[in-house]
């Protein structure tokens, strides 16, 4: 049976909700605060919500996260603070994702919570780049008094969040419903404005900015050296993914994503972007989708719940395998691919290939920029002290840019310590011109 891009994972009603709180232990050393990468005072909220206390619930969540209702859908729960709860032992484990989701839907449909907006005095900060490091830069800043504005080169913000994590598993509506509690703190947004292009650092500072952050991600896709991979059918699973979300919001024809319609595809890697593209592919309509992975599955990046759905779905994967050569059968259409699984070699048909072999940074900040040092990558550099600061003065980067986090919830917990960091820059040099204004 054909999948549609209805979410997948259903939400608790009130009453679950409080019954699964009420299991809480609130140990006194919480292990699954220490399992999330952000520090969200679990225990606590969790406490609230078992008296029906959402209002307090939500304001101890807003206190770690801006986007709790995005990390508890998408965070790698099994591995952070669920994995961590001591009830795992018996696989009993609160299911805290699950609850976080509720809280965040629950106070949007209600409307409880009406953050106070402190008075943007302390600086302007612009961020480029509105996915996970930037939204967080820019809720905490602007909750600390910050004057901050989001340059974004899409149509919409959100970036991966709503160009990259499928609408099963992440529905478009909550990104914009997180994005609008940004926006109700004074964040402005400038779409359709790509930096590097459009405007450069050196004019943004020109417009009176005191820092700058980059949270450009990583938006070039790496390529493999096999013969036949640059044909019109071999597609990158984020272009892909992009592709189809913009079908999805209806700024896109069908027959501009190409993958689907009862066809014969493979996708190459195992991430969860991997898995992201083989099951969109299946909702697209492909005939047999097989996922290329060129280990075990012991060595997989997905997780083992994605894993499992992906196999539910009808998901097929080849194991310590990889595809040695793609054959075209003519310029638009593939004939076939090349298998070598242990050595040995079979020619099976294939109508598309998928590439999910992870992505680079784009080059076009840093090339229409002097200062800003990246590596032998293409990974922008940055200091301990400022925490984030690039070797340009003023300008911070964070996120996948910068080649540390590897989630949605790790690019937030970097992009809080980034925030500091501008924090502390901005506020140090409104002092000392303050000391230079009074000699």
């Amino acid at each position: 049976m054909k999948k549609d891009f209805r979410e997948i994972n259903e939400s608790y009603t009130l009453p679950q909700a409080i019954r699964e709180a009420q299991r809480c232990l609130h140990c006194k050393v919480p292990s699954c605060k220490k399992g999330c990468p952000i520090s969200n005072d679990i225990p606590e909220w969790i406490a609230e919500l078992a008296k029906g206390n959402f209002g307090n619930a939500m304001q101890i969540i807003n206190r770690r996260s801006n986007l709790p209702a995005v990390c508890g859908r998408v965070c790698a729960h099994e591995k952070q603070c669920e994995g961590h709860c001591v009830l795992e032992k018996k696989g009993t484990h609160i299911n805290i994702g699950k609850l976080e989701r509720f809280v965040a839907d629950f106070d949007s449909d209600a409307g409880l919570t009406h953050e106070a907006i402190p008075e943007k005095t302390r600086g302007r900060v612009a961020v480029i780049g509105s996915g996970p490091a930037g939204l967080t830069i820019a809720g905490d800043l602007s909750r600390k008094g910050f004057g901050v504005e989001i340059f974004e080169m899409e149509p919409e913000p959100g970036g991966v969040l709503m160009y990259g994590i499928p609408e099963y598993r992440l529905p478009k509506e909550v990104v914009r419903r997180e994005i609008k509690k940004i926006e109700h703190l004074g964040v402005i947004f400038h779409l359709n404005n790509t930096i590097g292009e459009k405007h450069t650092i050196d004019e943004l500072f020109e417009q009176g900015f005191d820092a700058i952050f980059m949270g450009t991600g990583t938006g070039v896709p790496k390529r493999l050296n096999i013969p036949g991979v640059n044909h019109p059918a071999v597609r990158q699973a984020i272009r892909f993914l992009r592709r189809v979300s913009l079908y999805e919001s209806g700024c896109m024809s069908r027959d501009e994503v190409i993958v689907g319609n009862d066809d014969i595809v493979f996708v190459i890697g195992c991430g969860n972007t991997a898995l992201d593209a083989a099951r969109t592919a299946i909702r697209m309509g492909s005939k047999e989708v097989t996922v290329v992975y060129h280990r075990d599955i012991s060595h997989m990046k997905a997780l083992r719940s994605e894993y499992d759905e992906a196999v539910n779905e009808g998901v097929k994967f080849l194991w310590n395998t990889s595809i040695t050569n793609i054959q075209a059968l003519d310029p638009t259409h593939l004939r076939s691919v090349t298998l070598n699984t242990d050595g040995i070699e079979t020619v099976v048909p294939a109508d598309h290939v998928v590439m999910a072999v992870g992505s680079a940074p784009a080059a076009r900040i840093v090339s229409t920029t002097e200062g800003i040092e990246v590596d032998e990558k293409g990974y922008v550099l940055t200091r301990e002290n400022p925490y984030g600061m690039t070797t340009r003065k003023g300008v911070f980067a964070g996120g996948d840019v910068t080649n540390r986090p590897a989630t949605v919830v790790h690019a937030m917990r970097d992009a809080k310590q980034v925030a500091e960091g501008i924090e502390r820059y901005v506020d140090a040099v409104k002092l000392m011109e303050s000391i230079n204004t009074d000699k």
